[in-house]
C-alpha cells in the first residue's frame, strides 16, 4: 500500500464534508479494508458474507477466482451494502487515489440508497444486516436439524432460487387479499344490477365466481406456492427468505443504470473540488476514464447513466437530477431521458439475429432512435425476465396453471421446460405454463407429478 489508514481517514472526512457540501444526503458510512480474497468471496455473496449456505455460491466464487487468476477479469474497487449504517468495502491493493475516488463513489451509492422511492418503499436499512444474519441462522438450524438435514434443505433451495423472480414487480406494493377482492367483486356487481336501467334490463350481467383461485391474475408465484402449497412449515420458511432477500435486491437490479451514473457522476464532482494535488490528477482522470468507458460489444451501465445524468443537468439544472434520483428507475430514467442526440453521441446501434447471423437493424437515426431507447429501457432490470403468473388453481386435482405474458419475446422453450419442472417440485402436483409463438400460436407446457414433460 502507497498510503497509511490515517491518511485514508483524512481523505474521507474531506469526502464527507465535499459530500454534505454539494447536497447529498446519506446514511452515517463504514468502511472496511480486505484482501482480494475476501472481495472474492463477498462479491459471490453479492456484499452479504453472512448470507445463507448454498452451492451456488461457491460456485460464484470458484468462477470468479478462476477468472481472476487467468487476468481475464478484474474485481470491483468497492462493494456498498445498502443498510443504516452503511458499509463499504474497500480493496487493500488499491492505489491512494483510487481509494478517493472509490470513497466518493461509495457515498453517491449510499445518497441513491437513502434517497431513491424504490428503496425507500422496498427495503429497510436500519434492519438489513440483522435481517441476512438471521436468515443464515435459521438455513443453518434446518440443515443442521437431523430430521430435515442438508439435502432437503438444498432441494427446496435450489427449486426457490429458479423462480425467485417471479414475485410482485411492483416495489412496496400492498397486496389486496382474496377476502378483500371477493368483497370488491360484490360491491361491484350489486351497483351494476342497481344501476341497470330499463332499456337494458333484459342484458345478462354476468355474476363473479368468486370460488376461483386465484380471482384475478397474481404475479406472485412464490408467494402463491407460499399460501397455497402443499407443504412443510419449515420449507413455507425457506421459501419466504428466498423471497424476502430477493425484494431487498430488487431496487439495485431496477436501478443498476441510474445508481451507477450516480456514483461516478459525483465521484468525478466532488474530486473535482478536493483540489488533488499534481502527482494524484493524472491518476484521478484516467481511472474516472476507465470507469465510464464505453463497453465494445455491450452497454456499460457507468457509462449511460452518467452521460445521461450530465446532460440532465446541462439542459435543466442540477435541481433536476435529485428530482429524477428520487422518482425514477432505469426503465422511465431511460425512456425520458436518454434523447436522440445523446443515442447518437453514444453511438448506440441495435443488431438482430437474421438466419445465422447478427446484423445492425437499428441506427441512432431521426427514425431509429427511439427503437434503440425503447429496447435498452425495456430490457432493464426484471423487463429482461420473463413475466410469469399464476392464473388458475384447479382444487379437483391441484392442477396449477401459469401463464406467460408475451411481450413479442419468445420463451427459451428448453429453458422454460427445466424451470417448470423447480415449479412442480415445490406444488407437488401438475403445473401447466401457457405461453405463444411469435406468430401468436398458443403452447402448453406440462410437467406432472414424475417431472414428465409434454408440449401441447
Amino acid at each position: 500500500m502507497d498510503y497509511t489508514v490515517r491518511e485514508l481517514e483524512k481523505w474521507n472526512v474531506l469526502i464527507e464534508d465535499m459530500a454534505k457540501e454539494v447536497g447529498l444526503d446519506f446514511y452515517p458510512q463504514e468502511f472496511e479494508i480486505i484482501g482480494y480474497n475476501e472481495m472474492l468471496s463477498y462479491e459471490a455473496y453479492v456484499g452479504m458474507p453472512s448470507r445463507y449456505p448454498h452451492w451456488s455460491y461457491g460456485k460464484a466464487y470458484e468462477k470468479n477466482r478462476t477468472l481472476y487468476s487467468l487476468n481475464l477479469t478484474g474485481l470491483p474497487y468497492e462493494m456498498v451494502i445498502n443498510s443504516n449504517p452503511s458499509l463499504a468495502y474497500l480493496m487493500k491493493d488499491n492505489t491512494l487515489l483510487l481509494q478517493i475516488l472509490t470513497m466518493a463513489h461509495v457515498y453517491g451509492h449510499n445518497d441513491f440508497f437513502k434517497n431513491n422511492r424504490l428503496f425507500k418503499e422496498g427495503t429497510d436499512a436500519d434492519h438489513t444486516l440483522e435481517m441476512f444474519k438471521l436468515d443464515a441462522e435459521t438455513v443453518r438450524r434446518y440443515i443442521n436439524n437431523p430430521s430435515i438435514g442438508y439435502q432437503r434443505v438444498e432441494r427446496v433451495l435450489d427449486a426457490a432460487h429458479a423462480i425467485r423472480y417471479q414475485i410482485s414487480r411492483v416495489i412496496g406494493e400492498k397486496k389486496v387479499s382474496q377476502n378483500e377482492q371477493r368483497k370488491r367483486l360484490i360491491e361491484d356487481y350489486s351497483r351494476k344490477v342497481e344501476s341497470r336501467g330499463i332499456l337494458d334490463s333484459n342484458d345478462p350481467i354476468e355474476e363473479p365466481n368468486l370460488s376461483k383461485i386465484p380471482l384475478s391474475p397474481e404475479d406472485d408465484l412464490l408467494q402463491f406456492i407460499i399460501d397455497y402449497g402443499d407443504l412443510e412449515d419449515w420449507e413455507k420458511s425457506l421459501l419466504t427468505i428466498v423471497r424476502r432477500e430477493t425484494l431487498y435486491f430488487l431496487p439495485q437490479i431496477e436501478t443498476k443504470t441510474m445508481n451507477e451514473g450516480w456514483a461516478s457522476f459525483w465521484h468525478y464532482n466532488i474530486l473535482k473540488k478536493l483540489n488533488l494535488p499534481q502527482e494524484l490528477h493524472f491518476e484521478f482522470l484516467k481511472r474516472h476514464n476507465d470507469v465510464v468507458a464505453p463497453m465494445l460489444g455491450g452497454l456499460n451501465p457507468y457509462y449511460i447513466g452518467f452521460r445521461v445524468l450530465e446532460d440532465i443537468e446541462k439542459r435543466y439544472g442540477r435541481d433536476k437530477i435529485f428530482e429524477v434520483r428520487a422518482i425514477e428507475r432505469d426503465n422511465s430514467f431511460l425512456r425520458k431521458y436518454l434523447t436522440e442526440e445523446l443515442c447518437a453521441e453514444l453511438n448506440l446501434f441495435q443488431y438482430a439475429k437474421k438466419g445465422f447471423d447478427y446484423v445492425v437493424d437499428e441506427v441512432a437515426d431521426e427514425s431509429g432512435w427511439k427503437k434503440i431507447r425503447d429496447t435498452i429501457a425495456t430490457n432493464t432490470g426484471v423487463g429482461s425476465i420473463p413475466y410469469i403468473r399464476v392464473i388458475d388453481l384447479n382444487r379437483r386435482d391441484n392442477t396449477l396453471t401459469l401463464e406467460h405474458v408475451f411481450d413479442g419475446r419468445e420463451l427459451d422453450i428448453a429453458y422454460a421446460k427445466e424451470t417448470l419442472k423447480y415449479v412442480q417440485e415445490l406444488w407437488g402436483y401438475k403445473v401447466v405454463l401457457v405461453t405463444k409463438t411469435k406468430e401468436l400460436q398458443d403452447i402448453s407446457i406440462v410437467c406432472d407429478e414424475t417431472k414428465k414433460i409434454i408440449t401441447k
